[in-house]
């Protein structure tokens, strides 16, 4: 048996270039292997410790000896997968805890003696790549990033692709406690002041405050839950500002025992989940916010994004993200861009519609693998649920109800669209997806016979120009696509060779 797993072991491929980093936390740490295309590695492992580093700073100083050893078992761990998974290139980074805490040195000195190599990013650091990693999920960023972590509040304003202004707070949710124990409105006082003096008052007025950090993560998913959101996503759900004030309430009335039941919402993060709460509304009135939007990506992905060159930061990284899955679930790579300059000149759609379209091209074939009785619905899983950025509630719903129709899904349309965009933006989408369609029947899903015909909107028709060695891929199944195709645009269906 041994000798068969050797055997076994030796035929596994080569790992592929991979990236990772060991984020040691103010409340957690927590290991993140990346694998993919630069401009949005696809997450392959992510494992956190809830260490609590902070948990003690505000009352000795100090990190208590519970959330040293917690945190030294997960550096252990964690350097020891980074191994095992064959990580190219792996950092270690640590933020205000380890960096205020009079004995952070210990465990810089535990990693250190497993092999790792701390940095300790100062709060202008923290700051930089926080922005930086909402920048990178949301490419159009204008407002301020709040990065809440455990031990501190980092406030960074991003604008036309860049970080401008940073400060950091001493406001981290494990110090909140302590604060607000000083008595009724101390944390708003405490805000203000910080703000104030900071030359932040009302730097955030009219813009969108964007929230980076498990606990206001954490306050997102009860929002979602509470008013019965269709899509279990947070990557930019928006939390109005009235949302804010009446979470508010409800975290002063709802039982513990019903938000553990709450999916999604870490059993660690409930305890603080009012004091981050509070902290938010401070925050934002304080800064003249318009509003709040969720960012799944803050320090971590800033620090990826970082090290990219200017060309790789200018990528769509919907569309980068697209390529590589397309790449990796289809059957031939090269066909989503292909098909996707095949079918434009049927559409006169504006920039952020195009990109959408791009994105269905390129997905296109994700769902082959599946039953043909669930491609439709696969493709619309992927739509709505893959790890997409730069792409809203709308834009998912739209690019899930292109895939559906271009899958088998026909002209209708599922509940759950229909709860998240609006029927003209969804009947524009079931047009790319007959067009996918129809393009992916004739050419089999190979390039080179759609790089020799073309399709155009003439007066009353809807025209398929062949070559004439091309004619006999004319067939019964293309017919009948090309037909159902110009039926829904109204024209007729004319075949030209």
């Amino acid at each position: 048996m041994a000798t068969l797993l050797r055997k076994a072991e030796q035929q596994v491929a080569p790992a592929k270039a991979r990236q990772a980093i060991i984020d040691i936390g103010s409340n957690s740490v927590r290991l993140v292997v990346y694998e993919g295309a630069a401009r949005l590695p696809a997450v392959l492992f992510n494992e956190k410790v809830m260490a609590g580093l902070g948990r003690s700073l505000s009352e000795t100083g100090a990190i208590d000896k519970s959330g040293l050893k917690r945190a030294r078992g997960a550096l252990s761990r964690f350097a020891s997968l980074a191994r095992e998974m064959q990580v190219s290139e792996l950092r270690t980074v640590a933020t205000a805890a380890v960096r205020d805490a009079s004995n952070g040195g210990e465990l810089i000195a535990a990693a250190e003696k497993l092999g790792l190599t701390v940095e300790l990013l100062s709060g202008v650091e923290e700051a930089t790549a926080s922005g930086l990693g909402v920048l990178s999920g949301i490419p159009e960023a204008d407002g301020v990033v709040g990065d809440l972590g455990g031990g501190s509040l980092e406030l960074v304003r991003v604008v036309a692709g860049t970080v401008t202004d940073r400060v950091s707070f001493p406001l981290g949710v494990l110090r909140l406690g302590a604060i607000r124990a000083e008595g009724k409105g101390a944390l708003d006082r405490r805000v203000a002041k910080l703000i104030a003096e900071s030359g932040w008052a009302g730097r955030g007025k009219d813009l969108p405050f964007y929230l980076v950090g498990g606990s206001w993560r954490a306050l997102a998913r009860l929002d979602m839950h509470r008013t019965g959101y269709p899509l279990p996503v947070v990557h930019q759900y928006p939390i109005a500002l009235d949302r804010v004030g009446a979470l508010q309430q409800v975290l002063a009335e709802i039982p513990r025992a019903e938000l553990k039941a709450i999916p999604d919402i870490s059993g660690a993060r409930i305890p603080t989940l009012g004091d981050a709460t509070a902290l938010l509304a401070s925050v934002l009135k304080h800064l003249g916010s318009s509003g709040s939007l969720v960012s799944a990506y803050g320090l971590r992905e800033g620090l990826l994004y970082q090290r990219l060159s200017p060309e790789q930061r200018r990528e769509d990284p919907l569309i980068a993200a697209a390529r590589d899955e397309g790449e990796r679930s289809g059957r031939f790579p090269e066909h989503g861009d292909v098909i996707d300059a095949w079918i434009a000149p049927l559409f006169d759609d504006a920039p952020e519609l195009a990109r959408l379209r791009h994105a269905a091209c390129l997905l296109a074939d994700v769902g082959w693998r599946a039953n043909p009785e669930f491609r439709a619905e696969r493709g619309m899983e992927i739509a709505l649920h893959g790890n997409w950025v730069a792409i809203d509630a709308i834009g998912r719903a739209v690019l899930a109800q292109a895939l559906y129709t271009a899958l088998g899904g026909g002209l209708g349309t599922p509940t759950q669209l229909e709860q998240l965009a609006d029927e003209a933006s969804l009947a524009r989408a079931r047009l790319w997806g007959l067009a996918i369609r129809l393009g992916q029947r004739l050419s089999g899903g190979v390039a080179a016979p759609l790089r020799r015909s073309h399709v155009a909107l003439e007066d009353g028709t809807l025209a398929l120009a062949l070559e004439p060695e091309d004619e006999a891929l004319y067939g019964e199944a293309v017919e009948k696509r090309h037909k159902a195709l110009a039926a829904a645009f109204g024209k007729e269906p004319v075949l030209e060779v």
